[in-house]
């Protein structure tokens, strides 16, 4: 490696650093370098491979809405955006929808999310029970009151697809993806950061992103000085056929939280475990239980013909999960010279990957976000203890 200084150290290559490392290196307002550090170039656990990979408008805050609504022009457009010598990435976007289902003591949360959503342009339709038995006539709707339906906006795409979108259009702007891991990292004399890496040598840097996720991104945090409540917790996905067709399945969420969406011929589906039966985790096993005893219960009530499946395979990953509020931090860290972070997606970081990187990049130019205003998802919001929570009906 020939690196010995660059201006911007991006610590983490998955798709929340490509996209930061894009969105900065085609500015034309900045003439700087960038050098990505990625311990995993295979990328075989990062999350951005592992996720559901979907992307949403039905959120309570606004600023989330306005990330997904960037987020879905981005993927839609993603084969000229992200374009590298005549090839066109794809990333098989379906706006298939999500469905939120709400039983009667939550109508009211749906209803309020429903008009902020409809106010800030995201096209999301409300119905009653009568409205999604007609519409959805495999759905047992008899414990419920009402639900929400993105009918374009949302729905899933090929995750790993985008991620490696990103980094190949970072490359090809000259942004050098270095195979290490930055195992220490300390501030100077004269205020330049100095990266340790696992090779044993050593890279100064005039600014950090930290963008290392689950893996790392919370130690990389408290080398700068920063305690970050960010913790990895292991999320699986399981995959199954079923023998009847449930035509026109949305991404549906159950009351309870376990959603399911088509893959192909089949379905996946998953789900948060409890919160006290949700501990810090690092491995990838795969609790088949968990769908036996959960999963499969809650498709068969909900979906009748669900009742009737062959299980296929399934797998782990891990979301970097933010237990302050469960949204993200991105930003400058306060009282932290040029120390950047984006973690703590807690789920969403692809979908809102294309937002957040763009941005970072804004910021790290100018000092201040030009388009979308991402400053509610900042860190001070720890300090000041003010959450930014977000009102869900599961």
């Amino acid at each position: 490696m020939a690196i010995a200084s660059v201006d911007v150290a991006i610590i983490g290559g998955a798709v929340i650093g490509s996209s930061v490392a894009y969105h900065l290196a085609q500015r034309d307002d900045f003439k700087g370098s960038i050098a990505v550090f990625e311990k995993d170039p295979s990328y075989q656990h990062c999350a951005s491979a592992l996720s559901a990979a979907s992307i949403r408008q039905q959120f309570s805050s606004a600023v989330n809405i306005d990330i997904s609504l960037f987020g879905i022009d981005f993927l839609r457009n993603i084969g000229d955006l992200l374009e590298v010598d005549g090839d066109k990435p794809r990333i098989d976007l379906v706006e298939g929808g999500y469905l939120f289902l709400a039983t009667p003591d939550k109508r009211s949360i749906l209803e309020e999310n429903h008009a902020l959503q409809q106010k800030m342009g995201a096209d999301i339709s409300f119905m009653d029970t009568e409205a999604l038995k007609a519409k959805f006539p495999w759905l047992n709707v008899s414990d419920l009151s009402a639900g929400c339906h993105g009918l374009s906006g949302e729905g899933w795409f090929d995750g790993y697809g985008l991620m490696q979108a990103f980094r190949r259009k970072a490359r090809s702007l000259n942004v050098p993806y270095e195979p290490y891991q930055v195992v220490h990292l300390e501030k100077i004399m004269g205020g330049s950061w100095i990266l340790t890496l696992s090779n044993g040598e050593q890279v100064e840097a005039g600014v950090v992103v930290n963008a290392a996720g689950a893996s790392g991104g919370t130690q990389i945090c408290m080398e700068a000085g920063f305690e970050a409540p960010v913790h990895s917790k292991k999320r699986m996905i399981f995959t199954f056929e079923c023998r009847d067709e449930v035509p026109g399945l949305p991404l549906l969420i159950d009351p309870n939280g376990t959603y399911v969406r088509p893959e192909g011929t089949g379905f996946i589906c998953g789900s948060s475990p409890d919160e006290e039966q949700d501990p810090d985790c690092f491995d990838y096993d795969v609790d088949y239980s968990f769908f036996e005893e959960h999963l499969w219960p809650t498709l068969a009530n909900r979906v009748p013909a669900f009742e009737a499946i062959k299980p296929g395979a399934a797998w782990a990953g891990h979301y970097d999960v933010n237990l302050f509020d469960h949204n993200a931090f991105m930003g400058p860290v306060p009282g932290i010279e040029d120390f950047y972070i984006a973690l703590g997606f807690s789920g969403h970081g692809l979908q809102q990957s294309p937002a957040v990187g763009r941005g970072l990049a804004e910021h790290i130019v100018t000092g201040r976000y030009e388009t979308l205003d991402l400053s509610e998802l900042g860190v001070d919001r720890l300090a000041a203890n003010k959450p930014l929570i977000e009102r869900n009906v599961v």
